[in-house]
Formats: structure tokens, C-alpha cells, sequence
């Protein structure tokens, strides 16, 4: 029994590990350490139980540990990571592969640690454009839910015992204040909602759902064109060093298709790696391929010139850059835009608000009369 209960625990600790997701801070520690280490002349298996030995108590000691044991068992540097695809994806996999059969893995983690800053910092603009709108909405939201649960009541209560009648607009916003203090119609207002909320998360897993909402964001004024240059600023540099360091182009698609969450550039990079296993180009497939709007002409004219040179990996990279850059003024237009927007948004609510506050107060010194 002991013996059962042991392997049920280590199977359960093997399950839990497998579902780590590591912090993308750490993944560019962990990576540029080795790398370090390697290229002093350090042994892999040894570089990684000295990484693990200065890790901090948790998950990410324990998976590093983990690999290290596996590595002195016999298994490959790749192999071991693959047991971890939350944590090392299949581009991570792939290129410690390739750098197995070159034995120059020092250089590819060095490479490999480069393209997750790059990487990082892209997400980290997309999220600080995302995070403002948020913010100024949330202001707009408590702002108005002060004004409606605590000042809107007591100015009604000094109405209603003078017996004035209010104006329309005031009514209006009186009748919804009552409303929202109603315990009956909030608690079916929020089991519908919650209902909904539940639908929607149905929903959006279906293809219906994914194609509608995926089209919705590639087509967003503003966010739309700042969601294909974060996509194809990761996708380009995906190619670029994957292909510069040895890395099939098909298994380049692969890991592009993968990276991106979005069904229209899902099926783009899919159609397009079909059409190279039938002997297309790169830059013809993308052509052939569905949605192939989403790629400017101009990057499938460079990646025609790269083909042509033999350097695909090369111009990638300079794609990558390119976008990178459109991004960067993707967000600051964005940025410019919102904020203006979301200014006349909150001062058109609490200004109507104000407005039907004070309209009684025009009326004050006839209240008072009476």
C-alpha cells in the first residue's frame, strides 16, 4: 500500500509539474545563465544543478532539477525539455535540437535568451497600451457609481421632503438609482449576467466563436493594426532566428502558427506551410494562401528578395525589426487617440450626472418659498 500511495503522490507531483508555467522573467534567467555558464567551459549537467542549487524554493527549482536529473540518466538537452512544453515551447525545443547536432548550444541559448527579451518587451508595450483604456474606464466607473450610490440619494431625499417635482433628466437618473438599490433586480441582474458570462465562455471555444472575435479584433479601429504588427513583429522574428540558426523553414511555420492565438493567422501560416511542402516559395505561398492581406506587399516583396539571395533569415530579421518599429508608433497613435476619446467619454457621464444634480438647485429658491 505504502508503495501504491508513493507512486499515486509522484504521478500527482508529476502532473502538477508538467502544468507549471514558468514566469517569462525567469524562462530569460534561467537561459542566459546557462548560456553563460556554458560558454565558460561549464558541463550542461553541471551548469544546471548549480542554476538549480541558487533558484529559489518552488516549481522552477524543481523542473530545473528535474531536467538536470534527466540529462545525467541518458537523455538528450532537448528531450528533457520537451517532458516541459508549458515551459519550453516547440521553438525552444527546436533550436536546442539544432544546436545539439551543432554543438555551439552556448551561442543558441545566447540567441534563444536575445529573442525573449525582444519578445517580452513587445508584450509589455501591447499590455501598457491595454492597461490605460482599463484604468481611465475603471475611473469612469467609480466616479459614477459614487455619484448615483451616495450623492444622487441624498439630493433626491431633500426633494422629495420639499415636494418638488424634478426635472425629466433628474428623474430619469433617480428612477436608475432606485433600481440599481433594488436587492430583487440586482440579484437577477446578476444571474443573467453571470448566465451570460458563461455563454460567452461556451461561445468564444467554438469555431463560430473564435472566427467572430478573432475578426472583430483584426479589424478594431485603432487595436486592430496594433494587433497584426504585434503579430507579425513575433512571427517575423520567430522566422529570423529559428532560420538563422539552422532551423527548417517548415518547422519555423510551425512554431508561428502556434504562437499566435488568432484563427486568420493561424490559417494563413497552415495554408502557407502546405504550399511549401508542395513546392512553392515563401513568399508565393503567403500570396496563395487565405487572409494574406494581413501581410503588407511590401514585406512578401523582401521576403521574394531573400529568397532569391538566400538570405530569408536575414530579411526576416529585418522585418522583424521594421515592425517592431511600426508597433512602437502603433502604440503611441493608439495612446493619442484614447485618451481624448476616453476623456469625453467620462466627461460626458459625470457631466450628465452634474447636470441633473444641479438642474433642481436653478429651481432652489422656489423650493424654499414653499
Amino acid at each position: 500500500m505504502n508503495t501504491q500511495s508513493q507512486i499515486i503522490e509522484q504521478r500527482r507531483g508529476d502532473l502538477v509539474v508538467s502544468n507549471f508555467r514558468m514566469k517569462s522573467s525567469e524562462l530569460i534567467l534561467f537561459t542566459t545563465q546557462l548560456s553563460v555558464m556554458l560558454d565558460s567551459g561549464v558541463v550542461l549537467s553541471d551548469a544546471l544543478e548549480a542554476i538549480a542549487q541558487q533558484t529559489r524554493p518552488g516549481m522552477t527549482k524543481v523542473v530545473i532539477q528535474n531536467v538536470a536529473d534527466r540529462i545525467k540518466g541518458g537523455d538528450n538537452f532537448s528531450s528533457a525539455l520537451a517532458q516541459y512544453p508549458r515551459i519550453f515551447n516547440s521553438m525552444y525545443v527546436s533550436m536546442v535540437k539544432a544546436s545539439e547536432a551543432s554543438g555551439n548550444m552556448a551561442h543558441m541559448l545566447q540567441i534563444l535568451s536575445g529573442y525573449l527579451n525582444a519578445d517580452a518587451d513587445t508584450r509589455k508595450q501591447v499590455k501598457g497600451a491595454m492597461i490605460y483604456p482599463f484604468v481611465m474606464l475603471m475611473m469612469a466607473v467609480a466616479a459614477t457609481g459614487s455619484l448615483m450610490f451616495f450623492v444622487l440619494p441624498r439630493f433626491t431625499k431633500i426633494y422629495e421632503s420639499r415636494g418638488a417635482a424634478l426635472p425629466r433628466l433628474t428623474q430619469v437618473l433617480v428612477s436608475f438609482s432606485s433600481l440599481l438599490g433594488n436587492m430583487q433586480f440586482m440579484t437577477i441582474a446578476i444571474t443573467v449576467a453571470i448566465c451570460l458570462g458563461m455563454f460567452f465562455c461556451v461561445w468564444k471555444q467554438t469555431t463560430t466563436g473564435r472566427k467572430t472575435l478573432d475578426w472583430m479584433l483584426v479589424h478594431t479601429p485603432i487595436f486592430g493594426t496594433m494587433f497584426i504588427d504585434a503579430v507579425l513583429t513575433r512571427s517575423m522574428r520567430i522566422m529570423a532566428t529559428m532560420v538563422n540558426t539552422g532551423v527548417s523553414l517548415l518547422d519555423a511555420l510551425e512554431v508561428m502558427k502556434i504562437s499566435c492565438d488568432n484563427y486568420y493567422f493561424q490559417s494563413l501560416w497552415a495554408a502557407a506551410d502546405g504550399k511549401i511542402r508542395d513546392g512553392y516559395q515563401l513568399s508565393d505561398s503567403i500570396v496563395l494562401a487565405p487572409h494574406s492581406d494581413l501581410v503588407a506587399p511590401g514585406i512578401i516583396q523582401m521576403l521574394r528578395a531573400g529568397e532569391k539571395s538566400g538570405q530569408i533569415g536575414q530579411v526576416a530579421d529585418k522585418v522583424s525589426i521594421f515592425y517592431e518599429k511600426k508597433l512602437a508608433n502603433s502604440i503611441r497613435t493608439a495612446t493619442s487617440l484614447i485618451e481624448p476619446l476616453m476623456v469625453m467619454i467620462m466627461g460626458g457621464i459625470i457631466g450628465t450626472i452634474a447636470i441633473a444634480l444641479l438642474l433642481p438647485v436653478f429651481r432652489i429658491s422656489t423650493i424654499i418659498a414653499q
